[in-house]
């Protein structure tokens, strides 16, 4: 019979920020254990939060082998600890860059108050088992989400910006606020050519559904039928990736420990559909192949889901890439998306015009419409080589006003 545990330890400390003053102050800290035993047919599995002995975890995770969970797959071996903290603070440390980011908001921009929070967080994720397997990884950010109201605004808050760092750059969110805040009152026209500039996430969402290998397999994905095809534009390539310097806690291997080679897989290259993601269970029951996706269940066993959608970045910055166009920035946008077809609207309550690196003034309300095929395909300008606005991915792409 062999044995697997997978630890998680996270530590937080919050404060949260309210009419431009600290509200409250939170500091916690939880570990969790999921214990796994396997007898080559089933598998039994027991979650604890808190502190549990292995004998006491494992005892119990036999017991539920009787709940006949399927698991007829072979574990892993290897042994790997990967460690991205830069900087650890001290409580001190934490208040005073808190309290120095609002003494600037405040004495900068008197016209607004500030909301949200700043969060440190550190994570370590380890996964052990009986056949030697050995992985560990940690992470460590220091993130201030910032929300911003003007005096005279009828809204509970008009906007945000968010900025999280390994080793907080106090320039830098000094920078931001500047951008975000300084042309607010700026008002200006939408360009007749819309380029939308955002981080590409949101954009991201209908491929975890598209790329699940049972979907494809079953025929119910956009993207049923089409793999060997060219579907999207030249330049879009999309791959998991957990090798990024931009992947915040996620962990180099998957919940049956996993490891993918270069810490990388591409789903579609060069516009070219190459592959769903599956693990162990959905590759063996659709014969397609493994590539390392499966989700962390503590308290059952794993399920297919874990993918770190990147888009490849291109050799052009921001500016580059607009070629002396205009973008238009959405700050808040909420109550949209796509539909099952794959068509996008997204009403946008407050945007910002942009030269792709800094803000020119606001712009009136208006929502925006397109689809997956396009917006990836004829209308897919790229991913950015720096990182304006957000110190993250920045891409590029054409949409059009919805009425």
């Amino acid at each position: 019979m062999q044995r697997e545990k997978i630890t998680s330890v996270n530590t937080e400390r919050t404060m949260e920020i309210e009419e431009t003053r600290i509200k409250s102050f939170d500091k916690c800290s939880r570990i969790n254990h999921s214990f796994r035993v396997f007898d080559g047919e089933y598998a039994g599995v027991q979650f604890y939060q808190g502190i549990v002995s292995d004998e006491e975890g494992y005892r119990q995770a036999e017991q539920n082998l009787a709940l006949k969970r399927p698991y007829k797959f072979s574990l892993e071996t290897g042994s790997r600890c990967r460690d991205k903290t830069e900087r650890e603070y001290t409580d001190r440390e934490f208040m005073d860059t808190v309290r120095e980011m609002l003494d600037y908001l405040s004495t900068h921009y008197p016209d607004f108050t500030f909301g949200g929070s700043v969060q440190t967080r550190k994570n370590t994720l380890s996964m052990q088992n009986s056949l030697g397997l050995d992985h560990s990884n940690t992470d460590c950010i220091l993130e201030a989400g910032i929300t911003y109201k003007h005096k005279d605004s009828k809204d509970l808050f008009d906007g945000w910006f968010d900025l999280g760092m390994r080793d907080y750059d106090m320039k830098k969110f000094k920078d931001m606020a500047d951008n975000y805040l300084s042309c607010f009152n700026d008002l200006v026209e939408l360009p007749e050519e819309l380029i939308i500039q955002q981080q590409y996430y949101s954009l991201l969402d209908k491929f975890h559904d598209c790329l699940d290998a049972e979907n494809l397999a079953l025929g119910t994905s956009l993207l049923s039928g089409k793999l060997g095809e060219k579907v999207f534009a030249d330049s879009f390539t999309l791959l998991h990736d957990v090798s990024d310097k931009e992947t915040w806690f996620t962990p180099f291997f998957d919940a049956e420990g996993v490891v993918l080679p270069e810490d990388r897989f591409v789903y579609i290259e060069n516009g070219v559909m190459l592959s769903g993601y599956a693990d162990k269970y959905t590759a063996d029951k659709y014969g397609v192949p493994h590539t390392g996706s499966a989700g962390l269940n503590m308290a059952d066993i794993p399920y297919n889901g874990s993918v770190n959608l990147k888009i490849q970045r291109s050799e052009k910055t921001a500016k580059e890439l607009l070629g002396g166009r205009l973008s238009v920035v959405p700050i808040r946008a909420h109550g949209g998306g796509y539909n099952d077809k794959g068509e996008y609207v997204t009403p946008v309550q407050h945007a910002m015009l942009c030269d792709g690196e800094r803000f020119i003034g606001r712009l009136p309300e208006f929502a925006i419409k397109g689809s997956m095929f396009d917006i990836f395909g004829k209308d897919f300008i790229g991913v950015t080589s720096d990182d304006p606005i957000f110190n993250d991915k920045n891409i590029l792409v054409k949409m059009s006003l919805s009425v």
